[in-house]
């Protein structure tokens, strides 16, 4: 495997993640890092996260019939996402351990990992429907 260095750009994108109290998509990743340095093309910005991801200093959340999003938090955990306002949310519940291998044993699939999106109205759209 090629040893990727850590650029002053991946650093910078590493550091827009974790500063956005969102799970951002690259557009907005690329939004906040374009104020400050309008040299970093929108192509960096999706290379390196993608790399950031792979590399595991990162999550990325894929979602059907939207953007990816990504993540500063690396710790298996779920997302909630509201079909009003389109926001991520973390779900700290107990993370399924387990399923993965209930999975292997009752298909013969190799899991390698799972995703759970809930999807729904979240606390603050419910509010503003009443």
């Amino acid at each position: 495997m090629k040893t990727q260095r850590n650029t002053v750009q991946r650093q910078i994108i590493l550091e827009a993640v974790k500063k956005l109290h969102i799970h951002p998509t690259v557009e907005e990743v690329y939004t906040q890092i374009h104020k400050n340095h309008p040299t970093i093309s929108k192509a960096t910005v999706y290379r390196n996260l993608r790399l950031l991801a792979e590399r595991g200093e990162i999550g990325q959340v894929s979602l059907p019939d939207d953007s990816d999003r990504f993540d500063k938090r690396t710790d298996p955990h779920y997302h909630f996402k509201c079909k009003i306002c389109g926001e991520l949310s973390d779900v700290d519940v107990e993370y399924l351990v387990g399923i993965d291998e209930t999975v292997r044993q009752k298909y013969g699939f190799q899991v390698d990992e799972h995703d759970v999106v809930f999807r729904g109205i979240c606390k603050n759209c419910r509010v503003m429907q009443r």
